[in-house]
């Protein structure tokens, strides 16, 4: 069979106020973590051109990184190609990995590809955001909002050759794919950025659509809400981060000039200069169906594929496209009067008309999918508290040793000072005599 392999998509889609600041620390230490709150500030002009202030909350119960955004935007993207499926995607693990470059049929074809982007899935559909001032393209003005990203329904089966189903929020993905909601981007040069420089492109990507020079840009402002640095890390450090950014980004033509100038006494502003990168326009993704794959396992040639695709609604044939693979997996190929392919084909052609609906075996199969994964996610949230739990509990014993040894010093007449110290020492040098025994 001639399977016809799809090139990467070289734009990604960005949200125009989600770019406006970080959704997560940068550093992954303190953003990859349980429960994780993050707020940000943003500012912009209102109706009568004065500057307000917006705030944001990402409630992120599984932790976010920094690299998830790149899956964001893709998958963003791969959505928007096909206006056919509304707010949905049907595809299976490898059609999304290998159109977001980061497989290919020779050699990036590893394990790790695959458990970086499930965890990465795991992560972003639990999210929840919260913003008050979010700009609405469709009914022009600020408001305030309050969304997830996506859901999602995969197999069980980590080998299996099902579609992973992602249905967007409803209110994300309106705002997301209305016009003046969302930007576009060189997807490529994207993922040859470092996670600070990738959010700083971004941010610049809004700025350039309309002006060759960016505003004044306040130095600790921008690394603080924009690239996500904590606000903890010394502003000569911020600095720094910053230049490091221009650099990089001068280096991939997105800034052609910009320099850091000292305003004061902890005051460091820059304007930077639009690069050549943007007067080539991001392009649109050359749109293949993520259901072409799906239809060739089945058994059908490219002409059978192209016909499908043409004549039926995408979401039904996704449907349907499931259940005989299902089909194909739970019962095998006696289930079938001719073959697979005569299976499918007589399914849409009656459920097109209204007369066949899915099994019931099929609707279980679902069930317990959902029913797995939801097991997995409280088993996963079982083992953080019991570790956490466990954590604490030692932390008290430690505290209650050194107490006890705290109270002996004193109770010999040593001062509270003299005693935290001698209590201190014996007790790391019993932790070290432990150790070695």
């Amino acid at each position: 069979m001639n399977r016809r392999i799809s090139k990467e998509i070289r734009s990604g889609v960005g949200q125009l106020t989600l770019v406006e600041h970080a959704l997560c620390p940068l550093d992954a230490r303190a953003s990859v973590v349980s429960n994780l709150v993050h707020q940000a500030t943003f500012s912009y002009s209102d109706k009568q051109r004065r500057r307000q202030l917006g705030h944001a909350q990402v409630f992120c119960p599984l932790g976010l990184s920094p690299n998830d955004e790149f899956y964001l935007w893709g998958l963003l993207s791969i959505t928007l190609s096909n206006p056919q499926m509304q707010g949905q995607l049907h595809a299976t693990r490898h059609y999304l990995l290998r159109r977001l470059g980061m497989i290919d049929t020779q050699a990036r074809r590893g394990g790790r590809q695959y458990r970086d982007f499930s965890r990465a899935i795991e992560r972003l559909s639990s999210v929840r955001y919260q913003c008050d001032r979010f700009y609405d393209p469709i009914r022009a003005e600020h408001r305030k909002v309050s969304f997830g990203f996506f859901s999602y329904s995969i197999p069980l089966d980590e080998e299996s050759n099902r579609a992973w189903r992602f249905a967007w929020d409803p209110v994300f993905f309106e705002l997301a794919s209305a016009t003046g909601g969302s930007m576009r981007f060189d997807l490529g040069v994207y993922l040859q950025l470092d996670a600070a420089s990738r959010r700083f492109y971004l941010f610049l990507s809004k700025l350039f659509y309309r002006r060759d020079v960016t505003p004044r840009l306040d130095v600790q402002q921008t690394t603080e809400q924009v690239l996500g640095v904590a606000s903890t890390v010394s502003l000569r450090d911020k600095v720094a981060k910053f230049r490091r950014c221009i650099s990089i980004l001068r280096e991939h033509r997105i800034v052609r000039d910009g320099t850091v100038t000292r305003l004061g006494k902890g005051q460091f502003a820059a304007v930077l200069h639009r690069g050549s990168l943007f007067a080539l326009r991001a392009a649109l993704p050359e749109f293949e169906s993520p259901l072409v794959e799906p239809l060739q396992e089945i058994g059908l040639d490219n002409t059978g594929v192209n016909r499908i695709l043409r004549r039926y609604d995408h979401r039904m044939v996704a449907e349907w496209v499931d259940i005989t693979l299902a089909a194909k997996s739970r019962f095998g190929s006696r289930h079938f009067s001719k073959n697979a392919a005569a299976y499918l084909i007589d399914n849409l052609k009656n459920a097109a008309k209204g007369g066949r609906t899915p099994p019931d075996w099929w609707h279980e199969i679902r069930n317990a999918e959902m029913m797995a994964s939801d097991q997995h996610t409280n088993r996963k949230e079982g083992k953080r508290k019991r570790r956490s739990s466990a954590e604490e509990s030692c932390l008290e014993r430690i505290g209650n040793v050194h107490d006890s040894i705290f109270r002996h010093f004193r109770a010999a007449g040593q001062p509270d000072e003299i005693a935290k110290k001698n209590a201190k020492r014996f007790q790391r040098t019993r932790q070290q005599s432990q150790d070695l025994n």
